[in-house]
């Protein structure tokens, strides 16, 4: 009897309302990190509509902005981008989903992305003004309490860094130098060694950004912050090395904005200041995810506050461009529930964050509400328990 249960309750948790009712024990929690009041908000998701429920909010450290989810679950990883530089480590409760600050550890620099392994442990982390990555070992607890094993540095503004779905493989996108940096991943020591070729070049002035792996690991798709656009890669899954197969536009030609061009460095003083700027009118895109079954991708783009949704064609993997959604002020970070039923949205310039519906029919998105958040919100992860 036990048994059938729990067999039960995994499968009710993994697929979601839409296949079985949700049992009361599992929880989906949504925390968004807020640079400018800097505290973390965690919210509630309910399994049938989507709305969110806040739990509370914990403090941070001012212009605390990129979060990772242990795969355990256990624990969310903060980083602080002012001085000193740090990741703070966080327990989530397993019953009511409410962070308990456990640990903090150095950073190396102001690192505006972070990731874990796929086995949880190690802590990967980008540094966009230091033009570093860097590799900070994670104890069994799940906590991160010593500095970083191995820093290595890349091409102008390194924006984001993850391991494969094999865990073989890392790649590191280089902004400011159009180029996505290729290494082969040690997953017993955590150390990064570059791969041959070490790197690929991206179409100048593009400045890749954020990306995400098909669910099959096939494929990866970069969007790049200067010129909106989103490329497909195809991922060799014996040498770990990347392909440049198609490109498609995020940004309509008749949107009024223009490409950008990278500029010097941003210090987090200036970070934390942007929430205040004026409207721009050149292209600022920043964050991409795919549905768990990849068959839909978003991104959002923060000047003129859109998302962007494409249908990834099943066999070929490539994006065909879809439609726009207007959103919160100046979106920077989205997340999509582990069931693939909702996506929620945060604003740089918003105090209220969004959450949508997915259709899974057709990728559309359908408001569900908008929710009070915190002042600078810019990363938001979502998980359910148990």
């Amino acid at each position: 009897m036990k048994t059938t249960r729990l067999r039960y309750w995994v499968l009710a948790c993994s697929l979601g309302a839409a296949a079985l009712p949700i049992p009361a024990f599992c929880k989906t929690l949504a925390y968004v990190s807020n640079s400018i009041d800097g505290t973390l908000s965690a919210y509630e998701m309910s399994e049938s509509s989507g709305a969110l429920a806040l739990l509370g909010t914990v403090s941070a450290g001012k212009v605390v902005m990129p979060m990772a989810v242990a795969p355990s679950k256990g624990c969310l990883y903060a980083v602080v981008r002012s001085a000193p530089t740090r990741v703070l480590t966080y327990a989530i409760d397993r019953h009511s989903g409410v962070l308990a600050p456990l640990a903090e550890a150095p950073l190396p620099d102001s690192m505006p992305y972070v990731s874990t392994d796929r086995s949880g442990r190690f802590l990967l982390t980008a540094s966009y003004s230091g033009n570093q990555v860097a590799v900070s070992p994670i104890d069994a607890d799940c906590t991160v309490t010593r500095p970083a094993l191995q820093v290595v540095p890349t091409g102008r503004n390194a924006h984001a860094i993850q391991t494969d779905r094999s865990n073989r493989f890392a790649f590191v996108t280089n902004l400011g130098d159009d180029q996505i940096l290729q290494f082969r991943f040690d997953a017993a020591s955590g150390r990064l060694l570059p791969n041959d070729p070490a790197l690929i070049k991206t179409k100048a002035g593009e400045g890749p950004r954020h990306f995400v792996f098909s669910p099959d690991n096939r494929f990866v798709f970069v969007l790049h912050e200067l010129s909106g656009t989103v490329t497909q890669y195809a991922l060799d899954a014996t040498s770990g090395l990347l392909t440049a197969v198609t490109s498609v536009a995020s940004v309509p030609a008749d949107s009024g904005l223009v490409r950008c061009v990278v500029q010097a460095p941003i210090t987090a003083d200036r970070l934390a200041a942007r929430a205040h700027e004026s409207a721009r009118t050149t292209i600022s895109a920043a964050d991409i995810k795919l549905t768990p079954d990849g068959r839909y991708l978003y991104t959002t783009e923060r000047t003129s506050s859109k998302i962007a949704l494409f249908q990834v064609e099943a066999s070929t993997g490539q994006p065909r461009f879809i439609e726009h959604y207007s959103t919160v002020s100046q979106p920077r970070g989205i997340a999509i529930d582990p069931q693939g039923r909702f996506l929620v949205a945060t604003g740089e310039k918003s105090e209220t964050v969004a959450v949508y519906r997915i259709d899974n029919g057709t990728g559309k998105l359908t408001e569900v509400g908008r929710y009070p958040g915190g002042k600078g919100a810019n990363w938001v992860e979502i998980v359910t328990l148990p």
